[in-house]
């Protein structure tokens, strides 16, 4: 079968990477998953579409009838870091590798249609706090994960390359707002690093089991920002959006014995380089969206 890139991969490996490298890995990814699926004998079954944002997926079995699914991702996006990653959790609250050798990911497969963002929003927090709590472990010995600092030092970067007067507040204070955190970090445990909602699937052998990491070492709080706007479409359309807002941040940060401002300093800060680097890609609307969440806080 084919293994064309959908084109929700094709435009997120563009924006984050830059069109040249994205492009020249996108143009042998047919073949590269090719070869994946002949190393392994896996039988195909399809393609996930839309898909990742950062790999090629797609449902297989196993030559022994095993159910599996295989991730194909550019080697820019570290899929080693994520390998060690889930490796070190071995299935506890995440999804589990099948086989830790190779450039790709063969991974345990799972209700890929049936996330956490399926359940009412209530529920689906309280099972996403349940999910993240089990991966802020220890990082294994002699790691190779970066740091929150050494993430959001480039991020950083980047912000303060955009000159655009409409964002310049919100911008110094999400900046500000980093820098008072990495200064007095009070934990590094190692951490999943783009958890939200749609990263948490059903699976079997659990009831909900969180994929693809983008793994980091550092505090909990950091972690936790990315799901406290989850559903920021919903959040900014509600009449009481800025009140239910704040409030998610408060109840989160307790849930989980979070520092409440340490949460709420991290969400403005990753609400504010998510926002500045839409912007910058050209989705306007989602720009402004997590602009005006940030503004709430």
């Amino acid at each position: 079968m084919g293994f064309e890139p959908p084109q929700r991969l094709v435009r997120a490996l563009g924006e984050t990477y830059g069109d040249a490298a994205a492009g020249d890995w996108l143009a042998r990814l047919p073949e590269l998953a090719r070869q994946a699926v002949d190393l392994r004998r896996l039988d195909v079954e399809r393609v996930i579409a839309p898909g990742g944002r950062s790999s090629l997926v797609a449902l297989v079995r196993l030559p022994d009838g095993t159910p599996g699914a295989l991730k194909v991702a550019p080697p820019f996006a570290a899929p080693d870091l994520e390998r060690a990653a889930l490796a070190h959790w071995n299935g506890f609250g995440a999804v589990r590798p099948l086989d830790p050798d190779g450039p790709d990911l063969l991974l345990e497969r799972l209700h890929a249609d049936v996330s956490l963002r399926s359940l009412p929003e209530a529920k689906a927090l309280l099972e996403a706090a349940g999910t993240v709590r089990r991966l802020w472990v220890a990082p294994p010995e002699g790691h190779g994960f970066e740091s929150v600092a050494e993430r959001t030092a480039r991020q950083a970067e980047a912000m303060r390359a955009v000159k655009d007067a409409g964002t310049a507040e919100l911008v110094s204070a999400a900046l500000g707002a980093r820098d008072e955190l990495v200064a007095d970090a009070p934990e590094e445990l190692l951490l999943h690093g783009n958890f939200r909602q749609g990263k948490v699937l059903a699976g079997d052998r659990a009831p909900w089991l969180a994929v693809g990491p983008e793994p980091l070492v550092g505090e909990r709080a950091y972690d936790l920002a990315r799901l406290v706007r989850d559903r920021v479409e919903d959040l900014v359309a509600a009449a009481s959006g800025a009140t239910a807002g704040r409030r998610r941040v408060n109840k989160l940060a307790d849930s989980l014995d979070v520092d409440r401002e340490r949460l709420r300093g991290w969400t403005l800060f990753r609400a504010v380089e998510s926002g500045t680097r839409a912007l910058s890609a050209g989705r306007r609307q989602d720009g402004e969206l997590l602009l005006e969440f940030a503004s709430w806080l």
